[in-house]
């Protein structure tokens, strides 16, 4: 049976660009930063929460053979629309937590807003995922 999430992982245009923000603005810790050669260089990535188990995996869009081309752009498409995304992170104080990443330069598509099960505000990365932070009621 499955007993723990370990990893989730989000679309990136470029890793570096990725781990600069999420390190740097949000505050996130490096976990990993392997390439393997033997794999076309491929790059595993991932930073996490400090003193939190779970970490998100910063992954370029591969081409082929993973992916076709057309693919691949639908990817990236779709990731410009804002379509792309889906963690939610949480914070003990959502207007203040959103004051100081807004003062690093973390973009906002929403302000902090009450809704009925706390103060929730949401953000994207440089990949344009969005995310969402909120303070529980």
């Amino acid at each position: 049976m499955l007993n723990k999430l370990t990893t989730t992982q989000v679309w990136v245009h470029d890793q570096d660009e990725a781990l600069a923000f999420y390190t740097e603005k949000l505050g996130m810790e490096l976990r990993d930063d392997v390439t393997v050669p033997e794999l076309g260089n491929f790059r595993w990535l991932t930073v996490g929460v400090p003193g939190q188990d779970v970490s998100i995996t910063l992954m370029a869009i591969p081409g082929p053979p993973v992916f076709d081309e057309e693919t691949r752009d639908q990817i990236t498409s779709l990731m410009a629309k804002g379509a792309s995304g889906g963690l939610f992170f949480s914070t003990d104080d959502c207007r203040a937590t959103y004051e100081e990443l807004k003062k690093r330069g973390v973009e906002f598509a929403q302000e902090p807003t009450e809704q009925p099960y706390g103060i929730d505000a949401g953000f994207r990365d440089p990949s344009g995922n969005h995310f969402r932070m909120v303070q529980q009621s």
